[in-house]
């Protein structure tokens, strides 16, 4: 199972430096890939910038959107962006997806919420004929051209059965994230989807890529509760705090026992996403993971 680490992006203070640091890190680190998430409200960085930094800085490990939040945004301009990014990565794109759950981040960028599984089928379909070089009716030319033909590999966070089902149809794969590295939610995302792959007749299997949350950092413990409540909190306080609460992932032996069982369900990648923008973070996951 290949691993990858998410940037952190939700930190205040994150410097260039530390960027830098953390693409080095993960670039000459046990790692396949790198990823940075989506926010919009609530203090973040913004994920596009944070990507393209990270092609330039990096050579070898993919390169990971995860996950645009698709129906926010024009579908033109996302593929412009994410054609850009491939050549940036010299085609080390695979692109993450979803629906979104935040109507704040709807709201903050004058975007609706409505039909948006209907409307994300649709502008997936126009960037795939973009990324192939057809004209959208009325307009020139829209470029650039990506170095992976037809486009990247795309992945969709989907957790409901109606919305693997439907998005089975075009995905390469699915993004099973599990906020406390729940081996069994994972695997109940997977087998779904190869559900719903085999309904719609799909020629290969959907592609896996797993995920949780987790710290190696100093007070460990204390901070990934505070990135959880952080996390969750627009969607009540005392909620988010309960589950900061559940979380394990802050113990290289709960972490190492975590990776390993999502490997065991046949996951082909893992996403970790890191509770500080420490880089004692990625480089004690680096050294945790050497020789496996």
């Amino acid at each position: 199972m290949k691993i990858g680490v998410c940037l952190p992006y939700m930190q205040r203070g994150i410097r260039r430096q530390d960027f830098k640091d953390w693409c080095r890190i993960i670039d000459q680190g046990p790692f396949s890939s790198l990823s940075c998430g989506e926010r919009i409200t609530g203090h973040s960085y913004e994920m596009r910038n944070i990507l393209a930094f990270a092609a330039a800085s990096t050579e070898r490990v993919r390169i990971i959107p995860a996950l645009y939040v698709l129906p926010m945004h024009s579908a033109v301009q996302a593929a412009k962006e994410i054609a850009t990014l491939d050549i940036l990565s010299e085609g080390r794109v695979t692109l993450t997806v979803g629906v979104g759950g935040r109507d704040k981040d709807y709201e903050a960028l004058g975007a609706s919420m409505a039909n948006r599984f209907q409307r994300m089928d649709e502008q997936i379909a126009t960037m795939k004929k973009i990324w192939r070089g057809e004209l959208l009716e009325g307009l020139e030319e829209i470029g650039p051209t990506p170095i992976q033909a037809g486009g990247p590999p795309i992945l969709v966070g989907a957790m409901g059965p109606k919305s693997i089902q439907r998005v089975s149809k075009w995905a390469d794969g699915l993004y099973g994230f599990a906020m406390d590295g729940n081996a069994d939610l994972i695997n109940h995302f997977f087998t779904s989807a190869d559900t719903a792959w085999a309904n719609s007749d799909r020629e290969h299997k959907p592609y896996r890529l797993g995920g949780f949350w987790y710290s190696l950092a100093d007070n460990a413990q204390g901070n990934l509760e505070q990135y959880v409540f952080d996390y969750l909190k627009t969607f009540g306080e005392a909620d988010a705090r309960n589950v900061a609460k559940t979380m394990t992932m802050h113990d290289p032996i709960a972490i190492k026992d975590g990776i390993a069982a999502i490997e065991a369900l046949g996951c082909d990648e893992i996403q970790l996403v890191p509770a500080t923008s420490d880089v004692a973070e990625v480089d004690r996951l680096a050294n945790m993971l050497a020789g496996r």
